[in-house]
């Protein structure tokens, strides 16, 4: 078993093997007294994993409850948030009991909003099956749901007490489903590790993962414990991110969110090099890289409709807006602009200008 720890407001590991979820309880166990479980999941992993998950906590000496939600972005709204608040209250849970987050990145992020609200934040576990919540939402503690107004407008910072991780679940992951996480793996060479940048160049095998996730991991653990709070350095791993959630919200949530940040990385490396702000050229490596793993590379907006989506992004400051630019493979930087500039950044990027 391959363990990160994440150093924190809360120190906490991150476990990962294949086969976990029938050990979940067990592993709970050892970092929580037995109590209610509030089991939170979706309608797909549900069919796959509740079962073998409340199993293992009923083994375990835990109670389990369960709620299934819709899958997809549209549960990430604060109409889910406050239904998941409702059903834990109803089931009595107290702050000496558990919710646990068993899925992709939208179960986790609103169920890791309901625990740290809840009572004032009661203790989360993350179960993430999807390989983007397995290598980046699950780690962290950021949580949130969408506004009509955009992505992530709404949310806490809820470090969980554990992340669980069982590489095996990404084997059943859709061809699509598998490739969305592969842009935030492949974001995190971009930024640091220009050797786990060539392994997503390279093509993954989905069954041998247990390194390529806790380098990951590892890397984002490294950015938490400098700034947790997302004020500095962790802002890094924004990279791609204002262009895809402007095309997230573009396309009405249609684009999974992977797809977005892969095209918006493209557009932010292509933008960045053609004034004069990267010292490489570094667009045809990350195409062959976002190629190799499936992924769009080609934006349908145009730069009025992207910039107009991106003047709600949260990381916006004022008048001015902090983008994350590549100044080579393994290496980014912050770089802000004034948000009269998004425009013609954005058109850089789109070869419009």
């Amino acid at each position: 078993m391959k363990k990160v720890t994440v150093q924190a407001s809360k120190t906490y590991d991150i476990l990962i093997e294949r086969g976990l979820l029938a050990k979940c309880g067990g592993l709970i166990a050892q970092v929580h007294p037995r109590c209610r479980v509030a089991v939170i999941t979706d309608e797909n992993v549900d069919k796959l994993y509740g079962d073998r998950v409340c199993n293992s906590l009923e083994n375990a000496g835990f109670s389990p409850c369960r709620m299934v939600i819709p899958p997809g972005e549209r549960s990430k709204s604060l109409a889910m948030l406050a239904k998941i608040l409702d059903f834990l209250a109803q089931q009595n849970l107290t702050k000496a009991d558990l919710v646990v987050a068993l899925g992709g990145g939208v179960v986790g992020d609103v169920a890791g909003f309901a625990a740290s609200v809840y009572l004032r934040e009661i203790p989360l576990v993350q179960l993430p099956t999807t390989l983007l919540a397995a290598i980046d939402s699950s780690v962290g503690g950021k949580t949130a749901v969408d506004l009509p107004a955009g992505k992530n407008l709404a949310g806490t910072f809820c470090q969980p007490t554990l992340v669980v991780c069982d590489s095996a679940a990404l084997d059943t992951l859709p061809d699509p489903v598998f490739a969305d996480g592969t842009a935030e793996g492949i974001k995190y060479g971009m930024l640091v590790d220009e050797e786990l940048f060539h392994t997503f160049r390279a093509g993954l095998n989905r069954r041998d993962l247990d390194d390529v996730i806790a380098r990951c991991v590892q890397i984002k653990a490294d950015l938490v414990h400098q700034d947790e709070h997302d004020t500095g350095s962790r802002q890094l791993l924004n990279l791609g991110h204002t262009v895809g959630h402007a095309i997230e919200r573009c396309s009405g949530y249609a684009t999974p969110h992977g797809h977005a940040v892969a095209m918006g990385m493209v557009v932010v490396a292509r933008a960045a090099y053609a004034l004069g702000l990267s010292h490489q050229n570094c667009t045809p490596a990350l195409l062959e890289a976002l190629d190799a793993c499936h992924l769009p590379t080609a934006c349908p907006y145009d730069g009025e409709q992207l910039a107009q989506a991106a003047l709600q992004d949260k990381k916006r400051r004022g008048s001015q807006i902090t983008l994350v630019v590549p100044n080579s493979i393994g290496y980014c930087y912050r770089h802000t602009i004034p948000v009269e500039e998004l425009r013609s950044f954005i058109g850089a990027g789109l070869g419009a200008e």
